[in-house]
């Protein structure tokens, strides 16, 4: 943080002690070395005091390509929309800092439903066929396949519909979702993969956490 101004500084040190209170899983030392790191990715137009929202939906995915290695367009968008809660298109502070609380250091019901979340792109509260079967063709692109890939993809949607869909009708509530990865928690990213390795948590959190508290 060392590019920011003392008022600036003593700011984020005030934000960070009062969301340290309510967020889950960070301590007031780590949330404000993530409030840092958001501003260092708003980037120039914050430091040249242009008047900046949050971050946008193009900065949060590089973000997440450029620290987890994630690629996949529909999944990336799915984290940017769960983690925006407000759906204004923008992460504010308390927004990141929430969200990575789930994303990096989430306990299993957290991540059941931040999945869940991600998959239902149309915020329908269920996880349809169409888009199961959207989200497992984008996954499997590139692989090599001698049949044809959609049908390919429609025996898989089926074959999970019959794992997953307790209530038999066509589609996953996030009961149905969360009492399947409950008992194979496999099935937690059965759609893409839409939380970060523990290896890229572990190397994000070692660079950030280190260098940023550094004075």
């Amino acid at each position: 943080m060392a590019h920011i101004s003392l008022m600036k500084r003593k700011a984020i040190h005030a934000l960070a002690e009062t969301l340290s209170k309510t967020v889950e899983h960070f301590n007031e030392v780590e949330v404000e070395v993530l409030i840092g790191l958001y501003h260092e990715l708003l980037g120039e137009s914050a430091a040249r005091g242009r008047a900046v929202t949050g971050l946008d939906k193009n900065r949060f995915r590089t973000f997440l390509y450029n620290s987890f290695g994630m690629t996949d367009d529909i999944i990336m968008a799915g984290v940017f929309r769960t983690f925006d809660k407000d759906n204004d298109r923008f992460v504010n502070e308390k927004e990141w800092v929430e969200g990575l609380s789930v994303f990096l250091r989430g306990t299993l019901d957290e991540r059941i439903k931040f999945c869940f979340n991600v998959y239902d792109f149309s915020g329908d509260a269920f996880i349809s066929r169409e888009k199961m079967f959207h989200l497992l063709k984008n996954s499997l692109l590139g692989q090599p396949s001698e049949e044809d890939p959609d049908e390919g993809v429609k025996e898989l949607v089926e074959m999970t519909l019959k794992k997953m869909d307790y209530d038999h009708d066509g589609r996953l509530s996030f009961g149905d979702f969360k009492k399947a990865v409950k008992e194979e928690n496999l099935l937690l990213e059965a759609f893409g993969n839409c939380l970060p390795e523990t290896t890229s948590i572990a190397k994000f959190e070692q660079q950030v956490f280190q260098k940023q508290a550094k004075p």
